[in-house]
């Protein structure tokens, strides 16, 4: 009998939906081990079909990645990058060399290498396990003439169960199949989270249980709520239903209902999604990622390619705002070019501007394109941000590097604890504050954003990470600067109520949350803002802060969030 038990876990993508479980299949099984190659066989031809098989399967991941942009692409291309990498291959080709082993054996077991190597070093690398075995699983499937691992294919949509997915095969989900995902592992900043969110998909991660559901089971998802509920009732069904006909558009005006303003951006990060997003009615961009322009390279792209690629960005949002981020390298943005000594601890090592201390000069051909890119479309407001300040210093230094382009506009990004707990000093000098949530928790929890083991605790709805969100808005008020928030959380609906009333000014998220988002806030005065967002911070935990205001939100529910 199938059990009717709720399965619960952190809602991480809002929206509902209803349909059949589809299980992930397993991964590709494991060749027999010790299995070699017969007598007198070529062992360097083996060696080469190696090779052959991790040139198809980046090839074939290159091919997705230039079809897509933003997020997805870069995930894209990072898999096609480990793919193609040089110890796998070489050590594959050694052992079938070697130790005569078949091609497929060979690569499994230099995946397992590699993979011991990066759970050695912990942190972001220990996370890097599940790309290495997805790439792994892509090449023994080549080289053996199986199906490659991938989404189920069904006729009629339904939500997909797993343990946990990589980027590679989240990044290829399509909405009109996937209605809803729900994962046994996985935390609320995972890529699983994050590319959910940009497409649509309501979902649910780090659900004990979830496996449990029989593939079949009709499955009600709540990605808000983070419940995921079998067998629902017929009235719930209809309900979800009803509310899925149902189009909300976000007509440019963000705004709480007593009429307070509250600026909603859209995150960019690839000028391929610039004219969607303003097409989406966002009054503008609140984060313009800029290291599309730097992945999958040998080297730093040049001043003019760079200011191409970011006057795309600021012509599709003439007549509104755009806060260009400088390069936020390092951590789980590694680029070779900048970093050539692997780190224990990478996200706390050289990254965001502590690049610029290395390497100077990528700044500053950066912000040359920047400022030409400004020039060359003055209708457009442009302002600039660094990311990982952490000192009055850095600060400092920033701005003062813009004046000297003719950029006066300089930000900067609050993700350590520090840059909260001084944004007064901070601000005395930066022209505004962007709040990058997704690390300010990582870093005030002391839990990787990435490690589903830690996944109740990387989670903004902390009430310690709302403090933090209210002391940067408080330091922003003290020099009467503007504080927003561009992190994952200002895509959360009633999350988004309580920043708001903690102080901040702008939201920017992925375009597809703005209607949503912009109807709560509609729905809501400031002063419930504030309320709520009182209570969520004085509550003794993420998920009594977030029942909190649940409840005091009504209009969730309405509709549909």
């Amino acid at each position: 009998m199938v059990s009717t038990q709720v399965v619960t876990g952190i809602g991480v993508s809002p929206g509902r939906a209803v349909g059949p479980v589809v299980h992930l299949p397993d991964a590709v099984a494991e060749p027999p081990a010790g299995r070699r190659l017969p007598p007198g066989a070529d062992t360097d031809g083996a060696a080469e079909e190696v090779a052959r098989a991790a040139a198809a399967v980046r090839d074939e991941l290159d091919a997705a990645a230039d079809a897509a942009d933003g997020e997805v692409a870069a995930l894209l291309y990072a898999t096609a990058a480990m793919a193609a990498d040089p110890s796998l291959v070489a050590d594959a080709q050694h052992r079938v060399r070697t130790e005569h082993l078949v091609p497929e054996r060979a690569v499994w077991e230099a995946a397992d290498a590699v993979c011991a190597q990066l759970e050695a070093l912990g942190g972001y690398m220990a996370e890097r396990v599940r790309d290495v075995l997805d790439v792994r699983d892509r090449l023994v499937a080549r080289l053996t003439g199986q199906q490659a691992p991938g989404v189920p294919v069904r006729t009629s949509p339904y939500v997909l169960v797993a343990h946990d997915l990589a980027p590679a095969l989240t990044a290829t989900l399509d909405p009109a199949r996937v209605v809803a995902v729900v994962t046994a592992a996985g935390g609320p900043t995972s890529h699983t989270a994050i590319l959910a969110r940009a497409r649509g998909i309501p979902a649910v991660v780090a659900a004990a249980g979830a496996l449990d559901v029989p593939e079949g089971t009709v499955l009600l998802v709540d990605g808000a709520a983070g419940t995921a509920t079998p067998d629902p009732s017929d009235e719930a069904v209809a309900r979800v239903r009803a509310l899925a006909g149902a189009t909300r558009t976000f007509d440019g005006d963000g705004r709480t209902a007593d009429g307070h303003g509250v600026e909603l951006l859209a995150n960019v990060g690839d000028p391929a999604e610039a004219q969607a997003a303003a097409d989406s009615g966002a009054q503008g961009v609140g984060l313009f990622r800029t290291e599309f322009a730097f992945l999958d390279r040998t080297q730093a792209p040049d001043v003019d390619e760079q200011t191409a690629a970011y006057g795309r960005v600021l012509a599709a949002f003439e007549g509104r705002k755009v806060v260009v981020r400088t390069l936020d390298a390092g951590a789980d943005k590694p680029l070779p070019f900048l970093h050539a000594a692997p780190e224990a601890n990478p996200a706390l090592g050289v990254r965001g501007l502590r690049v610029a201390q290395a390497r100077p000069d990528v700044l500053e051909d950066q912000l040359t394109a920047i400022a030409r890119a400004a020039a060359a479309h003055p209708g457009t407001t442009t302002w600039v941000m660094a990311p990982m300040v952490a000192t009055v210093d850095e600060t400092e230094h920033f701005v003062a590097a813009c004046a000297r382009h003719g950029l006066p506009t300089a930000g900067i990004m609050v993700e350590v604890p520090s840059a909260a707990l001084l944004a007064g000093p901070l601000l005395a000098h930066a022209r505004f504050a962007s709040i990058g949530t997704n690390d300010l928790t990582q870093y005030t929890m002391a839990a990787d954003r990435l490690l589903g083991d830690v996944a109740a605790l990387s989670d903004a709805w902390q009430p310690a990470v709302l403090r933090l969100v209210e002391a940067t808005c408080q330091g922003g008020a003290a020099q009467a600067r503007p504080v927003g928030v561009c992190g994952e959380a200002a895509a959360d609906p009633a999350l988004a109520v309580v920043l708001v009333g903690l102080g901040v000014t702008s939201l920017s998220m992925t375009p597809r949350a703005l209607p949503d988002v912009a109807a709560v806030l509609a729905a809501t005065d400031l002063a419930t803002c504030r309320v709520l967002a009182r209570r969520a911070a004085d509550a003794p935990s993420a998920a009594d802060a977030r029942a909190a205001v649940r409840a005091g939100l009504p209009v969730l529910d309405e509709l549909g969030l």
